[in-house]
């Protein structure tokens, strides 16, 4: 049995909760949030006590794991306490605001022999999972581009405003386009080139959109589009075009995954038609406690949360200046080159 402390009762902190609840091999302990109110709504539908202050979790000999579910340029305080105290710990993504405190982070769990898992929760989206493993068995033949976007349903809000902080939150590319920045990753390798453009610092911030171009070592690209807003709510999509077909997936539509290969008599287009059950974050966390349980390496590890971070913070560098960036330059400048390697 995993003993799971969690710190935030926000959005994600209560979505992690519950996951946890309807585990067979978690319990949850405690919810901790400075609005302790919060907290003890969450506890009435996970279990556990409401805790005041995150150090109730930290501290607390029956957790095992503290799941850090905060705003973003919190992360490395809480996460290198949990550590420090022995136990594992998971992290809502981003991992954190600065590629230095992302790093560091990293370095705490090695150095504490604890595992550290970051929830890059796209990769747990049944429809985008069913795309890589098609990609990765060359059943589209040699990618040449990809289109993603997401977003919608509004400029979110939350504790003193703090995704309107940019020095908080990093804004819609870090907070957001960091979904696609990972899986895209975690599809087709490594990036070598990020060019980005965003209306970030106009009249209109809230409204926020990004449109952001990687180029893969593999020589494949990707179009990566976001926004805060768009009418008809918040939405998802992706379009990836190989040698040997085309793959398209919209969650708008009835039919999350649809194939389209180049016409012949015993080709036609036909669709993949795999509707997502389970919750993603009830997928990603049964992948997380499971590893624990059976003591093997978690999913998606501190690492790989290191350089989706990578990306999403040349993103923001190639905005401020007008330029593309590689992703390697900003480690560089940090004096961390070729850590996340």
């Amino acid at each position: 049995m995993i003993n799971v402390g969690v710190i935030g009762a926000g959005t994600m902190g209560s979505t992690h909760a519950y996951a946890y609840a309807q585990l067979p091999n978690a319990r949850v302990v405690g919810v901790a949030d400075i609005d302790v109110e919060k907290a003890r709504r969450v506890v009435a539908q996970s279990g556990g006590t409401a805790w005041a202050t995150a150090e109730e979790a930290i501290d607390n000999p029956q957790v095992d794991v503290v799941d850090v579910c905060v705003p973003t340029f919190l992360h490395r305080r809480y996460v290198e306490q949990a550590l420090a105290a022995g136990k594992h710990v998971y992290c809502e993504k981003p991992l954190a605001r600065t590629l230095a405190d992302g790093w560091a982070m990293v370095q705490a769990a090695e150095k504490a022999g604890r595992q550290l898992g970051v929830g890059h929760v796209v990769r747990f989206f049944s429809n985008y999972r069913q795309a890589r493993e098609m990609v990765r068995e060359g059943k589209l033949g040699q990618i040449g581009i990809i289109r993603t976007s997401r977003g919608g349903g509004g400029f979110p809000y939350a504790w003193q405003d703090w995704y309107a902080n940019f020095e908080w939150s990093g804004g819609m590319i870090l907070d957001l386009l960091i979904h696609d920045f990972d899986w895209l990753r975690w599809t087709l390798g490594e990036v070598e080139r990020v060019f980005a453009r965003s209306t970030h610092g106009r009249d209109f911030n809230r409204e926020e959109y990004a449109l952001v171009t990687l180029r893969f070592a593999n020589g494949a690209m990707a179009h990566v589009e976001g926004t805060w807003l768009q009418a008809g709510g918040f939405t998802t999509s992706f379009e990836i075009c190989g040698s040997q077909g085309m793959l398209s997936s919209d969650a708008a539509e009835t039919r999350p995954l649809v194939l389209v290969t180049p016409p012949s008599p015993a080709a036609p287009g036909v669709a993949v038609p795999e509707v997502p059950g389970e919750s993603p974050y009830l997928v990603e966390l049964r992948a997380f406690v499971d590893a624990l349980d059976a003591g093997q390496p978690v999913p998606v590890n501190g690492r790989e949360g290191y350089e989706a971070l990578k990306i999403a913070l040349a993103a923001l560098r190639s905005v401020e200046t007008g330029l593309p960036v590689n992703p390697a330059e900003l480690e560089a400048e940090a004096g961390l080159a070729g850590k996340g390697e």
